[in-house]
């Protein structure tokens, strides 16, 4: 490669990563959130919109250990709560390329559980994770990437550490807390355990990238007393 070359693609890679919200292990180094705008009609209507509670709202507490379980000890990597759309969508590490959708209601029967979500102990789980990652890095798809995203992607799969296990169930519970919120309220939340990462959506149209690490300091700082 001629040094052209080479000072080409060492300028593309700086580039990606200089842009790139968000990595394959989260936020940038020294970020505790950032916030992404959405529509400014919805932002500027939002306190005089009326609020309305409907199933998800009543049944999140039954439910919500049923939803750790999921990523604990289940095929579970991704989770999304819908809270005003009463949907959970999921994705699954036997079928990670498609999302299943689920109506709430259903996480309050065990035996629905049971037939949709195999149990993998959590370790298991991230080394099927790293696996697949393996997998992506041999495949012959691979060399079909630019050096520099190859190069990015080798040092990522070096560094790369699941969410901690422990962060879970600091986050879960903790929902419903931004769901009850009285004017700014949540709406929406992701949490994968392939990034230190959570997405939370609000009334506000806005979205919220949380690093899980100082998601408590999120909330001290931003959840009334």
């Amino acid at each position: 490669m001629s040094e052209e070359n080479k000072e080409y693609e060492r300028e593309m890679e700086e580039l990606v990563l200089k842009e790139s919200i968000v990595s394959a292990t989260g936020l940038a180094s020294g970020n505790l959130q950032i916030g992404i705008k959405g529509d400014p009609s919805m932002r500027e209507t939002a306190m005089v919109r009326q609020r309305y509670r409907n199933t998800m709202d009543e049944i999140y507490p039954d439910i919500e250990p049923q939803l750790e379980e999921l990523l604990h000890n289940r095929s579970t990597y991704r989770l999304y709560v819908g809270f005003n759309s009463v949907e959970i969508r999921t994705n699954s590490i036997f079928d990670p390329l498609r999302e299943e959708t689920h109506s709430a209601e259903r996480f309050l029967d065990p035996a629905y559980i049971d037939r949709h979500f195999p149990v993998i102990p959590f370790e298991e789980k991230v080394a099927a994770m790293r696996e697949l990652y393996r997998w992506l890095r041999a495949s012959p798809i691979f060399d079909r990437l630019p050096d520099y995203w190859r190069r990015i992607s080798e040092r990522r799969a070096q560094v790369w550490q699941p969410m901690e296990c422990e962060r879970i169930a600091e986050v879960m519970p903790t929902l419903k807390v931004l769901r009850d919120m009285p004017d700014y309220y949540l709406r929406g939340a992701s949490i994968c355990l392939v990034q230190d990462l959570l997405r939370l959506q609000f009334n506000c149209d806005g979205t919220q990238l949380v690093s899980a690490r100082n998601y408590q300091r999120f909330l001290e700082e931003n959840i009334p007393s």
